[in-house]
């Protein structure tokens, strides 16, 4: 179960590692910081489509053999991140690394049940997703303090060589996992027609979107609104990951009472902690507090929508995870190129309003939408209110 949890917490770092190091990835690649901002739009985009493909692709191949595989091809790709002499290559590797993370996450996600005895598969999926959680928080300032301290290449060098002390330990401490059956993809496809599960599918794509394009950007943010220099990046970086491990739990023992009053507290949240940057984040510490909120904001929104998701659909498990972390890697991609495109058009503060307002539309469609009912009972292997879950983040 750790080595699995481990892979997870590699992927997803591997995908969140430029936004710690875009200032000196792009001076480094000669590009624009928005344009910098492409690596994480195209790993989240090919994360988004091979979720599902992967999965059915590789029928019924051993899935211990798959995701060792997947882990060498993640390793190789943030090898050849860290070589890339040009942006064209550094795009080349993103777009393996996003195949590796869209793999190993649609698979890792449903091992829970099938390592441990039935009545630990709760806890042992919570296990998994935490990887993903801890990752989406602490993966980034990690990054941007290796890049600090060797520069940004040595961070895509570091995270190569976690990624092969990860497939080691896969392939030593996992048992055979024989495919259990092919996942297809007409029946996922179909849970779009359940009111609730797109109603939660809506507010995935509008938090994660919305965050993302403020988020992708936070180092220039930072530097450019609040005046925060270098040397500080990492350490505030590191406040807003502890801030979102915490929120992560802290929404987990709340979820389960009310999902929907659980999202619209975060979407709120979330929309007031942008917004108020260009306000009340104009020094280290006002930057700090608001960092704060918005990383127990954020931290909540990968357990509360899992949750909503898990309770929609409760007999399609695999369906509804694979079509989350599609929606949830899609939406880090969107996110991150539209707010390229803002930054490139009309300067860095403006990525803050397009957050801000994505997350005001999510508080809307969260009011709005079809709530599931909480008396519904995921099945043992979902992820349960207290995992951790999802990119972002």
């Amino acid at each position: 179960m750790v080595a699995v949890a481990a892979g997870t917490f590699t992927v997803v770092t591997s995908e969140m590692l430029p936004v710690g190091l875009l200032t000196p990835i792009s001076g480094s690649l000669r590009v624009s910081e928005g344009t910098a901002g492409l690596t994480l739009t195209v790993t989240g985009l090919v994360g988004a489509f091979s979720a599902p493909l992967v999965t059915s692709a590789v029928g019924r191949i051993d899935r211990r053999l798959v995701l060792c595989s997947l882990m060498v091809l993640l390793a190789a790709a943030n090898v050849l991140a860290a070589w890339s002499p040009n942006f064209a290559v550094m795009m080349v590797a993103r777009v393996l690394i996003g195949i590796g993370m869209g793999g190993v996450w649609s698979l890792a996600g449903g091992l829970g049940m099938r390592l441990v005895p039935a009545k630990s598969a709760g806890p042992a999926t919570s296990m998994i997703f935490s990887g993903i959680a801890i990752a989406s928080v602490l993966g980034v300032p990690a990054g941007a303090y290796i890049g600090e301290l060797a520069g940004w290449r040595e961070a895509f060098l570091a995270v190569a060589g976690l990624a092969l002390v990860v497939t080691a330990a896969m392939a030593v401490l996992l048992p055979p996992l024989p495919a259990e059956e092919a996942v297809a993809l007409g029946g996922v496809m179909r849970l779009f027609g359940n009111a609730r599960v797109a109603t939660g599918l809506a507010v995935v794509a509008l938090l994660v979107t919305g965050h993302f394009a403020a988020y992708t950007y936070v180092r220039p943010i930072l530097e450019d609104v609040s005046g925060v220099g270098a040397s500080m990046i990492g350490t505030l970086l590191l406040v807003y990951g502890i801030a979102g491990i915490a929120g992560n739990f802290l929404v987990g023992a709340r979820v389960g009472r009310s999902v929907r009053g659980t999202l619209l507290l975060l979407s709120a949240a979330l929309a007031a902690s942008v917004l108020l940057v260009p306000l009340l984040g104009l020094s280290v510490a006002g930057a700090a507090i608001l960092l704060v909120v918005w990383g127990l904001a954020y931290g909540g929104v990968s357990v509360s929508t899992q949750t909503w998701l898990a309770l929609a659909a409760p007999q399609a498990r695999e369906g509804v995870t694979s079509l989350f972390v599609g929606v949830f890697n899609g939406a880090i991609a969107l996110g991150a190129f539209a707010g390229g495109r803002v930054v490139d058009g009309f300067g860095t503060r403006s990525v803050l309003w397009l957050g801000g307002a994505l997350a005001l539309g999510a508080l809307l469609v969260t009011a709005l939408g079809r709530v599931p009912s909480v008396a519904a009972t995921p099945p043992a292997g979902a992820a349960p209110a207290g995992s951790g879950g999802g990119s972002g983040g």
